[in-house]
């Protein structure tokens, strides 16, 4: 038994069409249902991945994580039942509105509603973008990825790696503290950061072009108080993105350029040189943090460090070389870990150069 990927999330909220104009004007994902307290929004050929539902709350209020079939479910639900997690059954109310066959419901230690399901029923019609963009990188990889703040990070990531079956990608120490697990290829499906409160922290989700991160960045700096993080590109996952404020005050990260790991194979370490290679200011650290983060960053540029460009097909073109120092350095080889380059060309490369 396994879990696939990050299938939906719901958020309960008061706000509902100011998240209509977040999601679709500025996201670019597609609105499909406006009926009965419910917003239902598609980013590829699901019926959907992401909804709001009109409530008194103000954040996530489930995680939709796809098994393959019924024997998955059913595995992990006696799995959790022999180990104490309280299971329940899903109607088929809540399965048809779920657009899935079946799904088990049950709860996190830091009191996140996860949602296990198999089944889900896809579009007849193609997906339209709420704004002009090229669309989302989602397929076997998920919708995405979530971060929770939490308040005992041992406790739930234990959860997620015994009872779930989450691998570790890597973790932080600095400016704070948190942990990455993967279920696919996607560098991260989940990540988890301590926190003096559970809840959740930020919501991911991936174009597959970069001018669409660029252009919603134009489109989120024009709106007063919108950019909780600043546009920048992170050392583990190699994305390059900026965090905006949603309507229900949790932060929501629109990235490009994520990398592709061995999941079977994948070796965890720490990240050392911080979560960001260059950018990401983030405003809701505190102050001394945010001046570690940048010293981490300065640190890094002064070093040299560097990371490949993870492209899809389609969406690159290659560019003629014209330097002899980028040739002479670009055949170094990686670090171990496979996470960046450290730029420094051998003393022939730099005379050759400067002499070019």
């Amino acid at each position: 038994m396994k879990l696939n990927s990050l299938g939906y999330i719901g958020v309960t909220t008061p706000a509902v069409e100011d998240w209509i104009r977040f999601a679709s004007d500025l996201l670019g994902m597609q609105l499909v249902d406006a009926t009965l307290g419910v917003r239902r929004f598609r980013m590829d050929d699901r019926r959907q991945r992401f909804i709001v539902n009109a409530g008194p709350g103000n954040g996530a209020a489930f995680y939709g994580w796809e098994v393959a079939g019924p024997a998955d479910l059913m595995a992990f639900a006696d799995h959790l039942s022999n180990n104490g997690i309280a299971v329940t059954r899903g109607s088929r109310a809540l399965a048809d509105e779920r657009f899935v066959k079946d799904l088990i419901i049950f709860g996190d230690p830091a009191g996140n509603r996860v949602e296990l399901f198999y089944g889900p029923e896809l579009a007849t019609d193609p997906f339209q973008p709420g704004r002009t963009m090229s669309g989302f990188r989602t397929g076997t990889l998920g919708m995405g990825h979530a971060v929770f703040n939490v308040t005992n990070v041992d406790e739930t990531a234990a959860f997620y790696r015994d009872m779930l079956g989450f691998k570790l990608s890597d973790y932080i120490t600095a400016p704070f503290r948190a942990c990455f697990f993967h279920v696919n290829p996607r560098h991260h499906s989940l990540a988890l950061i301590e926190s003096t409160q559970n809840g959740i922290h930020h919501l991911m989700i991936e174009t597959c072009m970069l001018d669409d991160v660029g252009q919603a960045y134009d489109l989120a700096q024009r709106q007063p108080d919108r950019i909780g993080t600043t546009l920048g590109r992170h050392v583990n996952d190699h994305m390059t993105s900026f965090y905006s404020w949603s309507p229900s005050r949790f932060l929501f990260e629109l990235g490009w350029g994520g990398r592709s790991i061995d999941s079977d194979n994948w070796t965890p370490h720490e990240r050392i040189e911080g979560p960001s290679l260059w950018g990401h200011d983030r405003a809701w650290l505190p102050d001394d943090r945010q001046q570690q983060a940048y010293d981490l960053r300065i640190r890094m540029a002064q070093a040299g460090v560097r990371a490949p460009l993870n492209v899809m097909d389609g969406n690159f073109t290659r560019a003629s070389d014209a330097c002899p120092w980028w040739n002479a350095a670009k055949t170094m080889p990686q670090a171990a870990s496979g996470s960046a380059w450290t730029i420094t060309p051998p003393a022939s490369a730099a005379r050759s150069a400067r002499d070019s």
